[in-house]
């Protein structure tokens, strides 16, 4: 109970938490550690044991309570290590941590040594095991087989990969370990508990609250030393642990503090309030490791929150890395599964399919190829000691890269390291040589007790005076003056030199290993805040887009699912071009999510230590910065604290603050625990199990308690508030770190059953977030926040889909298969069908139901069939890996709309589900699945281009129909047809059609319909826009009147109608013998789903499928448009262009269409021209405005010869001169277009040349109106021209550009 009280009442202040002791235990003897991967095919002195928690003190503390399984398992991680005398024993150091399930930390720091075996029942049982063991091999084989064959018949991947990781020698030991090596060969000169000593190994470790890495390896190293030293050390060493225990404090934030160990003092510093965190961890080595560009690459992986799989064969390594990255995520914090030490036991969690950043240690010469990993299409595969990394595909470099690693590097080289890393040496043993051991007790005199209570070695008011002076630019410059005039500042200069004195002496009394220090704490700082700087530079103005619509903490807390936190499209707009890559992903991460929830819940609680700092770094650069937008430029800009916080720490480690209690004698039993060289002696527990009750600062933190408890009755209504936030905390999560305590059946269980719920929870938020963004504008009237996604955001988020996809098909895997779990099954799948097919000898139709597609006449369906959309991505040899072809397939079928459909087909095959996958993966979920599927379902409600917009470069078959008017006589044309079909990324050329190539189909009620039908393939032609029709007028039937053209992707299934309705023909409508025609995306309609029926509207206008007829046709027809139809039509077709140019670059769809198509400028302009003209026939004859356009060319033709446009105002003849010229270029191209085709390009050309506004006063003003236009026609209206000229001249803004289908054989 005592033990419980005092330390409840210290904890929280205290440098350490426990001390804990792990090794064997003597009275339970060897037992085989089953969980780390059993091996009997070893030599027992290889084998795995079983450790055990053999001391630790103080018992229990309330605040941090002592997990013995995780400790153990964590200390001794491989279990226990046998060696005898001809083996390598040098000590290792490494340190681990632990997460609890409300994501605080512990940290672990542990010495492992070599400990002689003194009983003789653990002797005799390694000497048995190794005589079986010898029988054995001696019966099985008379020359030694491959050790590592016994893995390759494991069943399960996660079995074998156990099995491939046995253990592990230390990488330093290994030069010196022939006898070793030779012992587990067949040589016999194994273990003889006679012949040779039996050594175990033995792990001491300290548990603190924070990472002091550096403090706690010389504390533990010191330890050691006095273990194994010929003389018993000054104290017992109760002393020195109760100390480090009970009266070393944790360090008060921006001070430093001395405490002592058994033969040295320890220094150690922590942060100010506005500084970085504490991280002490030396990124140097992890620098040296990996190399600059390296870790960079890392960095990236980890802030896009991928898998990431940490490889090495020294667990330090292992923990130097994961926490070197994830101290420079600072402001965000990483959000999922964080084990740097993977214990053999929870190789399991290598299945995760949650983002995950895991150290897994290697085997001695393993080679990579060996070891098969559950899923590796999301994952960084990170080989720390061959100095190599494996990097997912696809995936956006970090802004201003080359830059970044160019500061880095020149970082490094201040401090003497190479850029590029290299495979440093492991880490350095520590010293135990008695006579340098003697020389250093020797060194260390009584007079560092001195040293300790003068601490700092200046009266406090001095030393201010002197660092107020030393900092004060004005006072420097005075004192410069005074010097050169012969002036003596004699105060300041006896300061200054007793300082200096001291500081000489300081440097000379601190060892080389506290200088080493020092310098690691510099650099670790330096980089960190290269690091912190790139992320204070982007986000500078993050918080204008943070949105803050809640009244209180627990109306945000209750609704923070429905609720839109950052405005994450205009955010992106405002960035510079070369972010956007990274930052639409970034965004994306719930880091950032979390970050964003931190800075709203900062309005109402104390802010976030880590935001907190973050936000003053804004601040402060904004002082720096006065202009704004440099801010957001994408140039580089370098950090500009370096020194800065680099002199912080030197301050601080240079001036010790506070000095510890120094270790003193206890109030122990005499005789017990006696002194015996090389063996750690047994401590008095009870000494160890409290600790005093009148330290200062132990009081202070019970005061403090006693503080809060006061007020807690004031604040019960902060109870709700903080219940809520810490549900909505633990459901953020994605997943709770594996609980190392409890390894039953059950608690695996259960952790995978959270892993389905998450799955299934994250695919609902994930297409739930497609759909929103993809319905734009009809999804904000619905209330549902941002509109207009862009194609980066739109990207990102498919890709995003395709990793979750691939996380889902990893989970539960009964073995690994190439890198792309998904298409490995869709491999399975097709192997299995291609089969049947073979058995059966009809084609594959497992579920390929027969597509029919509305007005598609003459296109027959396409079969929807899961195997034929494989075998087209399988042909596109552009793609090179498995996890390319699944991520193209998942694109096809979502832009098919059938990836629902396909996923249900593929797991409807369930004897294969069972085959591949275990009872608890999530595709064995039943309703998981269907609720699943049901969610992927709803994404038929949009349309998506995503695998034509990506794979631009593939070729893709193409099918044409042209249908005729249903008279079959009119189909019958003896000419040469021929056809070019346009696209947004290209055309196809002119396709020449073979004459009189007629097919016939019929229709439901089977009539009777004749069409002439073309296949070509051409590399990827986009959204397709136009089609130029036309034939060479040759033979008896020249004529052809056609109804419209259908075109095909013969891959998507995407159709595209091209409405005509008119003749093409000399000498019929209007003579023309070709025509350009603008394309409608047709959209598929369907029985067999529901979630196809409801959809957006198109993303682009175009025309009806009623065939379009010439407006000059229509006149006689009644029906006629009024001026105010007129009028609307065009203010709308002229508001459209302009609403295509606001939108960015990559969303603008077709120009094309806006200007040509279905309620396009040149349609509303042809009403225009239309009203009141006289098309009465002459001679059986139509007149079309073409030729009132002609009529006015030959008049203004003829009107200058004569010389009447002489009196005419200067514009006015430019307008006439552009205007002839325009038409004759037209009208002499070799073309024949028609001229209702040149009254189109006339109205594009004059639009692209900002002429129109221009040639109108000319048409309204020339003297042929008269004769070809009514009274009341609008042409004739000098208002309603004059209020046309000024709608017309607002294109003048837009660099309008037209396709080459329109302009093609113009010469202007």
């Amino acid at each position: 109970m005592s033990a419980n009280m005092s330390g409840s009442g210290s904890a929280p202040c205290r440098f350490a938490h426990y001390f804990v002791i792990c090794g064997i235990d003597n009275e339970t003897g060897l037992e085989p550690d089953a969980l780390a991967g059993e091996n009997f095919d070893q030599s027992p002195l290889k084998r795995t044991f079983k450790s055990k928690v053999l001391a630790h003190y103080p018992k229990n503390i309330e605040c941090s309570p002592f997990d013995q399984d995780a400790v153990n398992m964590l200390c001794m991680p491989k279990g226990l290590s046998f060696r005898t005398q001809r083996d390598s024993r040098t000590p290792q150091f490494h340190s681990f941590l632990i997460t609890r399930e409300d994501g605080s930390r512990t940290y672990g720091f542990v010495h492992t040594y070599y400990e002689e075996v003194t009983s003789p029942q653990i002797c005799s049982a390694m000497q048995t095991l190794h005589q079986m063991y010898q029988a054995e091999h001696n019966a099985s084989a008379h020359n030694c087989p491959s050790s590592s064959s016994s893995s390759s018949s494991s069943s399960s991947s996660m079995d074998s990969l156990a099995s491939s990781l046995d253990e592990v020698e230390s990488p330093s030991s290994t030069s010196s370990s022939q006898g070793g090596r030779r012992s587990s060969g067949c040589s016999g000169e194994g273990y003889d508990s006679v012949r040779d000593t039996l050594y175990v190994s033995k792990a001491m470790c300290l548990i603190t609250p924070m990472p002091f890495m550096h403090a706690c390896k010389r504390f533990l190293s010191q330890v050691h030393r006095a273990v194994i030293s010929h003389q018993p050390p000054p104290l017992p060493l109760e002393s020195y642990i109760y100390n480090i225990l009970y009266e070393v404090p944790l360090p008060p934030p921006g001070r430093s503090l001395k405490f002592h160990g058994v033969y040295e003092p320890v220094l150690c510093q922590r942060p100010g309030v506005g500084e970085l965190p504490l991280a002490d961890f030396p990124l140097s080595e992890a620098f040296q490791l990996l190399g600059v560009e390296n870790l960079v690459q890392i960095f990236t992986c980890v802030l896009l929150e991928m898998q990431i799989l940490l490889y090495s064969q020294d667990y330090q390594r292992l923990m130097v890395v994961a926490e070197g990255i994830t101290t420079l995520l600072f402001p965000f914090q990483w959000q999922h599964v964080y084990v740097p030490i993977l214990p053999a036991s929870l190789l399991h969690f290598l299945d995760a399919p949650v983002p995950y950043l895991m150290g897994l240690q290697s085997k001695e010469g393993t080679d990579r190829s060996k070891l098969e990993l559950p899923q590796e299409a999301n994952l960084c595969f990170v080989d720390i000691d061959n100095h190599c990394i494996e990097l997912p595909e696809e995936f956006p470099q970090f802004p201003n890269k080359t830059e970044f690693i160019q500061e880095l590097s020149e970082v490094l080289l201040s401090f003497g390291l190479s850029p590029e890393g290299g495979n440093t040496s492991s880490e350095p043993a520590v010293s135990l040589q008695t006579s340098t051991l003697e020389k250093e007790l020797k060194s260390t005199s009584l007079s560092e007790l001195v040293d300790d209570r003068r601490n700092g070695n200046l009266g406090g008011e001095a030393l201010d005076v002197l660092e107020l002076l030393q900092g004060n630019p004005t006072l420097e410059r005075l004192q410069a003056l005074a010097k050169r005039t012969g002036v003596k500042v004699a105060r300041l200069e006896a300061l200054a030199a007793g300082r200096k004195a001291l500081g000489e002496e300081g440097v000379g009394g601190r060892s080389p290993a506290e200088e080493e220090e020092l310098r690691n704490a510099k650099l670790n700082v330096q980089l960190r805040e290269v690091f912190a700087a790139r992320f204070a530079t982007m986000f500078a103005d993050y918080e204008s887009f943070v949105i803050q619509n809640s009244p209180d903490l627990e109306s945000w807390l209750t609704n923070r699912e429905q609720m839109h936190n950052f405005d994450k499209a205009s955010f992106l707009s405002d960035q510079p071009e070369p972010y956007l890559p990274f930052l639409s992903h970034f965004i994306e991460t719930q880091m950032f999510a979390t970050f964003i929830d931190n800075k709203i819940m900062s309005q109402w609680e104390e802010k976030e230590p880590l935001l907190r700092v973050f936000d003053g770094r804004i601040e402060k650069a904004r002082l720096y910065n006065v202009r704004a937008p440099s801010l957001r430029s994408s140039v580089y800009q370098k950090c500009t604290f370096l020194k800065e916080s680099a002199q912080a720490i030197e301050q601080r480690l240079r001036k010790i603050d506070h000095t510890a209690i120094h270790p003193h004698l206890l109030d122990m039993k005499i005789g017990q625990g006696k002194y015996q060289q090389g063996f750690f002696p047994k401590l008095q527990a009870d000494v160890l199990a409290s600790g005093p009750t009148n330290n200062k600062w132990s009081n202070r933190t019970c005061s403090t308690q006693r503080r809060v408890d006061r007020h807690r009755p004031q604040n019960d209504h902060l109870v709700l508030d903080n219940e809520l936030k810490e549900k909505y905390m633990q459901e953020n999560r994605n997943l709770r770190q594996p609980k190392l305590s409890d390894l039953s059946p059950a608690v695996i269980a259960q952790t995978n059953w959270k892993f389905v719920e998450g799955l299934l929870k994250e695919c609902k938020m994930k297409t739930k977030r497609m759909l929103v963004e993809k319905m734009g504008r009809e999804a904000v009237e619905l209330g549902h926040g941002e509109a207009n996604i862009t194609g980066l955001e739109e990207n990102t988020l498919i890709a995003s889909l395709c990793d979750l996809l691939e996380r889902i098909w990893s989970h539960g895997l009964q073995v690994k298969q190439g890198k792309s779990a998904l298409w490995s099954h869709l491999l399975h799948y097709q192997a299995r069908e291609e089969k049947n097919e073979q058995l059966s000898e009809s084609p594959v139709s497992n579920g390929q139901e027969k597509r029919k597609i509305e007005s598609s006449v003459g296109l027959s369906a396409l079969p929807v069939s899961l195997i034929q959309d494989m075998r087209h991505i399988q042909n596109m040899g552009e793609i090179k890996t498995d996890v390319g072809r699944a991520r193209a397939w998942i694109r096809l079928s979502l832009e098919k709309k059938l990836l629902s459909q396909h996923l249900k087909q593929l797991l409807s095959n369930q004897a294969l589900t069972k085959k591949l996958y275990k009872r608890y993966a999530f595709l064995r979920c039943e309703e998981e699945k269907e609720q699943f599927l049901f969610h992927l379902l709803s994404l038929n409600a949009v349309d998506y281009f995503c695998f034509t917009s990506v794979f631009t470069t593939i070729m893709i078959p193409y099918r044409a129909v042209i249908i005729p008017i249903k008279k079959l006589s009119n189909a019958m044309t003896t000419s040469n047809p021929w056809l070019c079909v346009s696209g947004e990324l290209g055309d196809s050329g002119i396709l020449q059609i073979t004459k009189n190539v007629l097919e016939m189909t019929f229709d439901s009620a089977f009539r009777p319909h004749t069409h002439i039908s073309i296949t070509f393939k051409r590399q990827n032609l986009g959204k397709l826009t136009t089609v130029q029709l036309g034939h060479d007028n040759s033979g008896l039937l020249a004529k052809w009147l056609v109804d419209c053209v259908m075109v095909r992707n013969e891959i998507t299934g995407h159709t595209y109608k091209f409405p005509c309705g008119r003749w093409l023909g000399k000498g019929v409508d209007d003579g023309s013998l070709e025509r350009v025609l603008i394309g409608e995306f047709v959209v598929p309609s369907s029985d067999d789903d529901g979630g196809r029926g409801s959809r957006t509207p198109p993303l682009q206008r175009s025309p009806s499928q009623i065939r379009r007829i010439s407006i000059t046709s229509l006149t006689g027809r009644g029906s006629k448009p009024t001026t105010v139809q007129i009028q609307e039509s065009i203010g709308e077709a002229v508001n459209n262009i302009i609403k295509h140019f606001h939108k960015p670059e990559k969303e603008r769809g077709s120009l094309t269409v806006l200007l040509c198509g279905e309620g396009g400028l040149v349609w509303a302009l042809e009403q225009f021209f239309h009203h009141g003209f006289r098309s009465a026939r002459i001679f059986q004859k139509n007149v079309f405005v073409w030729d009132f356009f002609e009529r006015t060319v030959a008049f203004v033709e003829n009107a200058d010869q004569i010389g009447d446009l002489q009196e005419t105002p200067e514009p006015l003849s430019l307008n006439s001169e552009s205007f002839c010229r325009y038409v004759n270029a037209i009208n002499s191209m070799p073309r024949n277009i028609g001229k209702d085709g040149k009254f189109q390009l006339l109205v594009c050309l004059g639009a692209r040349d900002r002429l129109l506004p221009q040639w109108l006063p000319l048409l309204a003003e020339c003297s042929i109106i008269t004769r070809m236009y009514e009274e009341n026609a609008l042409l004739r209206d000098k208002l309603t021209v004059s209020s046309l000229i000024a709608v017309l001249e607002t294109l003048h803004d837009f660099p309008i550009t037209l396709e080459s289908s329109l302009t093609k054989s113009v010469e202007l």
